[in-house]
């Protein structure tokens, strides 16, 4: 890392080589915050803003926690994976997604994010599991399930307070606009989304510590084998704790530390987040160089003539 003032933090750079020369560029920002919202590291512009996408699903699943779904209905913790996740519609996933309706006794009809292309089911969606578990708490506390999209519905409700609770800001400022299953999302500034990630990981509270620990102990049901947040959790056995958004956004969580990380490719480019995402966890020390070696060659080096070259780093606040 190298020392500077905030304004003078650039933003990273992110280059596709072809044969060690330049075809394409991306841009990318990222911030480290801890649980007080204070920003440690930035690179870019620390007012930066985004949509945080299924970089969410953790703090939606906080809301099984709090309520006492899980209990009410037996689920566990391999439940509460699979709501975080944005899963491949594997056979073992989507079972999943099933069972925490079948506790429920909800019809699978009732999960209302959309059937993807070429597939049978809404249980097949990568969002299913987020919806199931939104379900289950209209369930126990008798609310509707048709509407539980709705932005003024109870369970949306329920999960822009207990956000909106953990930042320390009122609900009421938090633009949100519909995500592409139909579940609300928020527009929100990349120090913000730090911050929850910071939450997630510290180990301070015992229902979001519980979400936490059922995404490292069941990687598998977060995203799927071959997939970043699976392959990154599992490597770092339990030290770090992984969610990734769609257009570009992937955050990163330090177990035990109340330290999150949070990453805008400002085009929305899959490939240059994970390039940026190795990068910056091998510079703070989160992840054995060993571990990076391997991710960088599954997810930077693209193939025998492409690979991913981060040029800039995290400056200190």
């Amino acid at each position: 890392m190298t020392m500077g003032k905030r304004h003078h933090s650039p933003a990273l750079e992110i280059h596709l080589l072809r044969e060690g020369i330049i075809e394409s560029k991306h841009h990318a920002e990222a911030v480290v915050c801890d649980t007080r919202g204070r920003m440690l590291s930035i690179a870019g512009q620390p007012d930066t803003s985004c949509f945080i996408r299924s970089a969410l699903k953790p703090i939606q699943a906080l809301a099984v926690t709090t309520s006492g779904t899980m209990e009410h209905f037996d689920l566990n913790d391999r439940d509460l994976a699979i709501m975080c996740g944005s899963h491949r519609h594997t056979i073992e996933q989507v079972r999943q997604v099933f069972n925490i309706l079948w506790h429920c006794d909800i019809d699978p009809t009732a999960l209302h994010c959309p059937i993807p292309e070429g597939l049978e089911s809404p249980l097949q969606h990568n969002c299913s599991g987020k919806h199931a578990g939104m379900l289950a708490i209209c369930q126990q506390c008798h609310w509707p399930l048709a509407t539980y999209m709705d932005r003024q519905h109870p369970i949306q409700q329920l999960v822009l307070n207990q956000m909106a609770e953990l930042l320390k800001m009122p609900a009421a400022e938090f633009m949100g606009a519909h995500d592409d299953c139909g579940v609300p999302t928020y527009f929100m500034q990349l120090g913000q989304i730090a911050t929850l990630f910071a939450h997630l990981s510290a180990g301070n509270n015992l229902n979001i510590e519980r979400v936490m620990r059922a995404m490292i102990h069941h990687p598998t049901l977060v995203a799927g084998q071959g997939q970043f947040d699976t392959d990154l959790m599992t490597l770092a056995a339990g030290e770090l704790v992984s969610k990734s958004g769609a257009e570009g956004v992937q955050c990163v969580g330090r177990v035990g530390e109340g330290l999150g990380l949070a990453i805008k490719v400002k085009d929305g480019a899959k490939r240059a987040k994970y390039a940026v995402a190795i990068h910056l966890l091998r510079e703070l020390g989160w992840l054995d160089p060993s571990h990076a070696e391997t991710l960088a060659e599954r997810y930077v080096n693209l193939s025998e003539y492409k690979r991913l070259e981060v040029d800039g780093g995290l400056v200190i606040l």
